[in-house]
């Protein structure tokens, strides 16, 4: 049976995204709180700010984007990171796939 989205939570599988996430984004990315690597820790990255976690030199087109890491922004930018936020610094080309976008933003959701 299908897993239903529960109101502000992605629809993917947690489980599957945690894979996902070791796989596509754990070389530049921790999910421990406080733990930056060549990318900011995304402990916490559901509902915050983009570019605040501490202690991360942001691009300044990250710093002022505005954006807020809801999970239609988290999609937007895991498809296409230059061009949901232009100058940015992340070298991830894109996640195509929108059921692994979806898992990977379940996981997250479970980092807090």
């Amino acid at each position: 049976m299908p897993l239903l989205p529960v109101a502000g939570q992605a629809a993917g599988d947690a489980e599957a995204g945690k894979t996902a996430f070791g796989r596509r984004c754990g070389v530049c990315h921790a999910v421990a709180e406080g733990q930056n690597k060549v990318g900011p820790s995304l402990h916490g990255v559901v509902g915050r700010p983009a570019g605040q976690v501490a202690n991360f030199n942001y691009s300044p087109a990250m710093k002022g984007s505005g954006k807020t890491w809801d999970e239609a922004a988290l999609s937007a930018y895991l498809d296409d990171p230059k061009a949901y936020v232009p100058g940015n610094r992340m070298i991830l080309a894109g996640i195509k796939d929108e059921a692994e976008r979806q898992n990977i933003i379940a996981y997250l959701e479970t980092q807090k």
